[in-house]
């Protein structure tokens, strides 16, 4: 989205051309395939620690970190395997994100039309701030292994939870502004089926 926007924004002649068909299933493919990767890792080194005894968790979710407490060894490979995925994961693609934002903050920032401004920072920062909530509090829980169990319980929520409703959210948003300028230019849209003016 991040690199979607950057090119909507930095290069929007060359847009057609870069935001081609291949890339953008080259996008989701690379997206998907990190995503497995987390998984496996997360499982195999967590699956292959013993645990004895309850096997309840001070956890709204069962994740990596929150089991690794339960183990009955000493379980810092499994957290050194899951920290150092967690540093391919969250922090190079949290990066790439901030970096693509800079250059979009500094192209809008010279942009010379307000109303362009606007629309370019409306579009832009509700995803920044999804981002920043959603990469934030991944970052807490699965690199920041001695902080508080509340704290990790509490943030969790707000990357499971609140990102995905902000999200939808978002997308509701947009498509209602596409809905409210399709009407205003007159153009005949579909709306539950029917024609709509």
């Amino acid at each position: 989205m991040s690199y979607d926007r950057y090119v909507a924004i930095c290069k929007p002649m060359h847009y057609p051309t870069i935001m081609t068909w291949k890339v953008c299933v080259q996008l989701a493919v690379g997206s998907w395939a990190s995503g497995i990767l987390v998984s496996v890792v997360d499982a195999t080194f967590t699956l292959r620690l013993p645990y004895k005894g309850s096997n309840s968790i001070a956890h709204f979710f069962c994740e990596a970190p929150a089991l690794l407490i339960l183990a009955t060894t000493d379980a810092r490979t499994s957290e050194m395997a899951i920290f150092l995925v967690g540093v391919v994961i969250l922090l190079m693609p949290v990066s790439l994100i901030l970096v693509s934002y800079g250059h979009i903050i500094v192209t809008v920032v010279r942009m010379k039309s307000a109303a362009g401004r606007l629309k370019a920072f409306s579009t832009c920062g509700s995803h920044l701030i999804v981002v920043i909530l959603f990469y934030g509090s991944a970052i807490v829980t699965y690199m920041t292994p001695k902080s508080s169990k509340e704290l990790k319980k509490l943030v969790s929520v707000f990357y499971t939870m609140v990102t995905p409703m902000l999200k939808v959210s978002n997308c509701h948003l947009h498509d209602t502004k596409v809905f409210q300028r399709t009407e205003k230019t007159g153009v005949c849209v579909l709306h539950n089926g029917h024609p709509h003016a």
